[in-house]
């Protein structure tokens, strides 16, 4: 059995998730939770022998309280309910999904992953921002972002200088060189040898034509 200690913060990013939470559990946290396993058997809310094995605990105000996750025990929800009902002066109970929302402000959900950048390739373009911000909308809008593109333009166009501009532009696309394959020019060596290659033989003249 294992009796964590967490804070209303960890509470409060639990959601979807649910459990009993019971308020002024004074004196030895663990003989609480073998007292409530121990009464939860009796009243058949426990089944199939399944108790709590993973029990949170944590300060509200003064008072010490604990979490009693649903996950991994089988409960006869009725009963519990009913239960609680019952006990709530002796034992405060009340659900995670009722405490959270009713005395901490409500659950906070994790924030969504940020889209992965575009590559958009603006190395060696025409530098005027006008042409920059349209080929990176273009970029953004063929990758399904199209509000990030109307978020960029605006952004770029209120900006108050060139290279905020370029910072702005970079947070939403990676800056990339042009995608055109680089010309490949031959060594001096080889253009010299190419040169000579191409130039038609010429018959070297006798010294007996030479004086004709």
């Amino acid at each position: 059995m294992n009796i964590n200690t967490i804070t209303t913060d960890d509470l409060r990013g639990m959601e979807g998730k649910d459990g009993l939470i019971l308020q002024g559990c004074g004196g030895d946290l663990k003989e609480w939770v073998d007292g409530i396993n121990d009464m939860f058997t009796e009243a058949g809310i426990l089944k199939d022998g399944s108790k709590f094995e993973d029990v949170s605990a944590f300060q509200y105000g003064e008072l010490t309280c604990l979490l009693y996750p649903f996950e991994d025990v089988k409960l006869d929800i009725g009963k519990l309910a009913i239960w609680r009902l019952q006990t709530h002066a002796d034992f405060g109970g009340t659900w995670l999904s009722d405490f959270v929302p009713n005395r901490l402000g409500g659950f906070i959900s994790e924030p969504s992953p940020e889209p992965e950048k575009p590559d958009c390739a603006l190395i060696g373009q025409d530098g005027n921002v006008f042409n920059l911000v349209g080929i990176a909308a273009r970029t953004l809008r063929r990758n399904d972002m199209a509000d990030q593109a109307k978020e960029m333009s605006d952004r770029v166009f209120a900006s108050g200088s060139y290279h905020e501009a370029l910072n702005i532009i970079g947070e939403y696309v990676n800056i990339t060189d042009s995608e055109r394959e680089p010309e490949h020019r031959a060594s001096v060596r080889q253009q010299i040898k190419e040169t000579k290659t191409a130039e038609p033989d010429k018959k070297q003249k006798t010294p007996k034509q030479q004086e004709r």
